[in-house]
């Protein structure tokens, strides 16, 4: 039977206990972690979000009563325990800051009983996802997701002081706004007053936040919850949070510097960590020249090679035939497997046909000089040599190329450099690396809609010295926009904006908007910009993919209270789901079943 609190107050977590009450009098409130009775004496694991405090039960220090309450105790009960804190008698928990200490009960109220749960609340669960979300709200007692979620709780405000202290404002922009289709799509809300009308839910705070600045707030940061509709990953999520910044009356130096502060404070104060300013930079062509990935993982080499000039005049049709259509043949070097079993090869050419090449070639070199090689027949061993010379090759290396489309080939090599590096454990897992990503290419050419797009979005400015490049080869003009990544991820990314007419009517031009339709999606913004818009520009870090990396977890899901699975479905409140007849009349909505699609 569960009773009541009758004024009890409790005096500390149980995590929090120190040393200096020992011999005080203390009140602690709980779960139930663990009980278990040693011939008389009843031991109990009290836990709470701050961690876990060992419970004694013993008769004469707690009544008849009590100690009988105390033998019915199960996992997950909620109880108010008050007693005497002890140095422990028997073994040291060194596991725990408190196991030296112990609780002696006088006195103990069952607050709630509990069911047996369906999976044991314990770190490092092996229990399957879909359990474990069903029953998130018994998931979320789990010590190493509480650490989690009081990680994400403490990067929140340690981004508010450092921010505020910079002299940002933080300003709330809408939820319901409107819908504008250019990039991910938009989840929509169909708007009861005006019939056949939808708000569209916001994909990032951009165009407000511009606004902003067109309104004089110089300096504006927002915790700023954003909705995709698009497929999901590790992560990724249909709503997620965005550290979000704008800065008036600045440049690309003055957003990096600001950010690199930020992040040398925010891993200071959360992990001890000392970030060493500057950050490297690197452009995103030597990025995807030398990682094949904008999103570089720096803690290894395997570096990708160009080697299309060696082997251009060479007789392996697949080497000559990708350069002479305008692509390229490029390879990885793979210290010290050159011994890699042929079964073990057959599965990388597999995992690059995943990608969408053709093949995979290769030439392992063993220990004594000896060479295995996939296209050996049609290319002479001088030819050869010189091949493994160009990879900077030694015995016992294993070379592997890609030939084909530049794009393809530098995304096959650069998920194929992970996988490798995963397979051969060159990754430190206990290393923060990070580097700047900048000079984007400001458009990029999308074969679906036969026109360019913008790699960011129409707001961003081309780099000065590239804006002739606008009428007369936009490919190749780079943006003022930048990432920032760590250990391969993107965590944030922005870019100087457009403040210009006759730019932005540029740009506008070149990703196909006439001027009817440029004014039909972002009018409000072109309009406000009539009337005095400062240079500024923006940088957005997903929050909680940088929590993720912090906390050393592999999915975003870990630091998430109430995440989504892949269908974008809630397991545990079973959403999204169907709603009344009434509801959707009142909302001007009828649904049409799939034949009438």
């Amino acid at each position: 039977m569960a009773e009541s609190m009758k004024g009890l107050h409790r005096t500390c977590r149980c995590g929090e206990v120190t040393k200096d009450q020992i011999g005080k009098e203390i009140t602690l409130m709980g779960w139930v972690a663990k009980a278990r009775n040693k011939g008389g004496i009843i031991f109990v694991d009290l836990r709470d979000r701050s961690g876990i405090m060992q419970l004694i039960f013993e008769p004469g220090e707690i009544d008849e009563e009590g100690f009988a309450k105390a033998g019915k105790l199960r996992s997950e009960f909620v109880i108010a325990v008050t007693g005497k804190l002890c140095e422990r008698e028997g073994a040291v928990n060194e596991n725990l800051s408190t196991g030296s200490m112990e609780v002696r009960v006088r006195t103990l109220r069952i607050l709630a009983e509990a069911e047996v749960p369906p999976f044991p609340i314990e770190e490092n669960s092996r229990t399957k996802d879909e359990v474990r979300l069903k029953y998130r709200y018994l998931d979320l007692r789990r010590p190493d997701l509480q650490r989690n979620l009081m990680l994400k709780s403490r990067v929140m405000q340690l981004t508010r002081r450092f921010f505020t202290e910079e002299g940002f404002l933080e300003i709330e922009t809408p939820m319901l706004g409107k819908s504008t289709p250019e990039g991910a799509r938009d989840y929509l809300v169909p708007s009861r007053i005006h019939p056949g009308a939808f708000y569209g839910l916001p994909q990032s705070p951009q165009l407000y936040k511009q606004l902003l600045m067109c309104s004089g707030y110089d300096r504006y940061i927002q915790i700023a919850r954003c909705f995709r509709d698009e497929d999901l990953r590790a992560d990724r999520q249909p709503e997620f949070t965005q550290i979000d910044m704008e800065l008036s009356f600045v440049d690309v130096d003055d957003v990096i510097d600001v950010n690199e502060r930020f992040l040398a404070y925010l891993f200071r104060e959360v992990l001890g960590l000392e970030i060493a300013l500057p950050i490297r930079r690197m452009t995103w062509q030597e990025a995807r020249d030398r990682y094949g990935s904008d999103k570089p993982d720096l803690r290894f080499g395997m570096e990708l090679v160009d080697v299309s000039d060696i082997v251009k005049d060479c007789g392996f049709a697949v080497f000559t035939s990708a350069i002479e259509n305008g692509g390229s043949v490029r390879g990885i070097k793979a210290e010290g497997q050159g011994a890699m079993p042929r079964k073990k090869l057959d599965k990388l050419v597999e995992f690059a046909k995943g990608y969408g090449l053709k093949g995979l070639a290769y030439l392992a070199i063993g220990e004594d000089g000896a060479r295995k090689c996939s296209f050996a027949k049609f290319m002479t061993d001088e030819q050869l040599d010189a091949l493994a010379a160009g990879m900077g090759a030694k015995n016992g290396d294993l070379l592997l190329f890609a030939a084909d489309k530049t794009k393809l080939v530098c995304d096959v090599l650069g998920a194929l450099r992970l996988e490798l590096a995963k397979q051969m454990e060159l990754i430190n897992k206990d290393e923060f690396c990070f580097v700047w990503i900048t000079e984007f290419p400001l458009l990029e050419w999308s074969e679906e809609e036969n026109r360019f797009t913008a790699m960011h979005h129409p707001f961003t400015m081309p780099m000065e010295e590239d804006l002739p490049l606008l009428d007369t080869d936009p490919g190749r003009v780079r943006a003022k926009a930048y990432d920032i990544v760590l250990n391969g991820n993107e965590i944030g990314g922005g870019s100087v904006r457009i403040h210009q007419d006759d730019i932005q009517e540029r740009m506008f031009k070149e990703l196909g908007f006439t001027q009817e339709a440029a004014y039909n999606q972002f009018g409000f913004l072109l309009d406000a910009f009539k009337y005095g818009v400062p240079p500024h520009a923006g940088l957005a870090y997903g929050l909680d993919r940088l929590v993720m990396l912090m906390a050393g977890v592999d999915s975003i899901r870990d630091v998430i209270a109430f995440p989504k699975v892949k269908d974008a479905s809630c397991l545990m409140t079973q959403a999204p789901q169907t709603v009344s007849d009434l509801q959707l009349k009142e909302l001007g909505l009828a649904l049409v079943s799939g034949e009438e699609q």
